[in-house]
């Protein structure tokens, strides 16, 4: 007989849209990090680009990108799953085919290629959660988005690790990363394709409900442009204030990244189960505490000395992934417990609009405070996080679902 850990296996790849599907996040996410912590490195030793124009090119990108996500989520709304899954694949084959044939020199064909490659990035996480969230509800919902971010943080980062030995091979080298992630998002998206998941739209009522996610998530996504900036924590305000501040190597801003990839991929699901018993609201609240604790933590690292500053902030850098962790697990499942079905895809959309926002200013807003000092840095991005922890926490859930439909199961929010 299986084991309940095989049958509990089962269950969770079912939830999360079954075999293919897995296999296509697998496929996509390996194929993604081959390149993505290349891409500024292509655009300046194979397009020959200076390195302020190519990282200009990349932002704007990203940037732009997010503007397509209204259309997102209204073509969410229509009851496309499955589809939307493949075409976010499809616009980075796309992206990465308009790289591959770009001439040096020309930036803003580099620019569109990153803005194609913005754009499936972009898309990609809400139309993920809305086909979770159509054939999975309650707690098991929740442990299917934290297995598909586990499943896609472990792709990314063996993808990235592999493609480490590949910058000594100069421009020839990017060039096949570039060719390999093209390939590997086309298998994704004809295998997401494949499964062929529809929602049945609810007619009239996704023209009427249009508005309704905005009153009761307004104070949400305000506090998850907050949130967001833990994810830039360990990409760059540790390197910056390990390096800058506390003169320390750089193996250690490595091994922080490094694990706080582990413990992602080995924690989400286990903690987010665990959490799920809880109200969503309350457990994000409380990852607003522990990610402030973390910084407060850091504010004290950082003063300790340079000969303990850099150990102390790696065993502080644990805390703020504990924090990362239960964020991430608690954020994405809020929304779709809070969001009526008929603008499910609309709610995802303007989350995932607030994520890329924050996402976009944090290493501006971070840079802009690390010369000031540790209190200003930390300080500030505890003040910051603990204020959008209580919005969160105090923020009423306004209006009923529709008709009675889709009663909540498994934890409240």
């Amino acid at each position: 007989m299986p084991t309940t850990a095989k049958i509990r296996s089962r269950a969770l790849v079912r939830a999360s849209g079954g075999p293919r599907y897995a296999v296509a996040l697998a496929v996509d996410a390996l194929g993604t990090g081959l390149l993505r912590p290349f891409l500024l490195l292509y655009g300046v030793t194979v397009l020959r680009l200076s390195a302020p124009a190519t990282g200009i090119a990349m932002t704007v990108g990203v940037v732009v990108g997010l503007v397509c996500m209204p259309a997102v989520g209204r073509w969410l709304d229509r009851g496309a799953r499955s589809t939307v899954v493949a075409a976010s694949m499809l616009v980075r084959v796309l992206g990465v085919a308009l790289l591959l044939a770009t001439p040096a020199g020309h930036v803003w064909l580099f620019a569109t290629a990153a803005l194609l490659l913005g754009i499936g990035n972009q898309a990609w996480p809400a139309a993920h959660a809305a086909l979770v969230a159509t054939v999975a509800h309650g707690r098991e919902r929740d442990a299917a988005l934290a297995a598909g971010r586990a499943l896609r943080n472990a792709g990314l980062g063996v993808g990235a690790l592999i493609a480490t030995a590949c910058p000594a091979g100069g421009p020839t080298a990017l060039q096949a990363l570039a060719a390999v992630t093209g390939l590997a998002c086309l298998i994704a998206a004809v295998l997401a394709w494949s499964i062929r998941l529809h929602a049945q739209p609810a007619g009239a009522q996704a023209e009427d409900g249009a508005d309704a996610p905005a009153p009761r998530m307004r104070a949400l996504l305000a506090a998850n442009v907050v949130y967001v900036f833990c994810l830039n924590v360990p990409e760059i305000a540790l390197p910056l204030v390990l390096v800058t501040q506390l003169h320390a190597s750089p193996v250690w801003s490595a091994a922080i990244f490094v694990a706080n990839t582990v413990l992602v991929v080995t924690l989400q699901v286990p903690l987010t189960v665990l959490m799920s018993r809880f109200p969503r609201r309350h457990v994000l609240a409380l990852a607003g505490v522990v990610l402030a604790a973390s910084y407060l933590g850091f504010l004290t690292a950082t003063s300790s000395g340079h000969g303990w500053g850099a150990p102390a902030v790696a065993a502080v850098s644990v805390l703020c992934t504990i924090g990362e962790i239960i964020y991430a697990g608690s954020a994405t499942a809020l929304v779709t417990a809070l969001a009526p079905p008929h603008v499910l895809g609309r709610a995802l959309a303007r989350f995932e609009l607030s994520t890329g926002f924050g996402l976009a200013v944090s290493p501006a807003v971070i840079t802009a405070l690390a010369p000031h000092g540790a209190t200003a840095l930390w300080g500030s991005l505890a003040a910051a996080t603990l204020v959008s922890a209580s919005a969160v926490a105090t923020e009423k859930d306004q209006g009923k679902r529709p008709n009675g439909c889709c009663p909540r199961t498994g934890a409240g929010s």
